[in-house]
Formats: structure tokens, C-alpha cells, sequence
């Protein structure tokens, strides 16, 4: 077998891989504010 590594098609990848690189970021971020949240909430303590 014969790798060869393409240099060009690599650049032409990078800014696909940082948009979902910063989607994968962004969902993580809004998850943890979520969970966050959802812990501050005040329970109702039963009697």
C-alpha cells in the first residue's frame, strides 16, 4: 500500500473541522448550563 499525505486537501478540510469542532463546544456548553440549572432549581420538600 501506498499513504500519501495531501497537504492541500488537508488545509481545504481544517475549516470544516473547526465549525464542527465549535458545534461539538457549543452543544457540550449548553448541556452543562442546562444541568446547572436544573440543580438550582428549588425543590419542594415534602412534609
Amino acid at each position: 500500500m501506498n499513504f500519501a499525505i495531501d497537504f492541500e486537501a488537508f488545509l481545504s478540510s481544517l475549516p470544516f473541522m473547526g465549525k464542527g469542532m465549535l458545534g461539538i463546544f457549543l452543544v457540550t456548553s449548553v448541556i452543562v448550563l442546562f444541568v446547572n440549572a436544573l440543580n438550582n432549581l428549588p425543590e419542594k420538600k415534602e412534609k
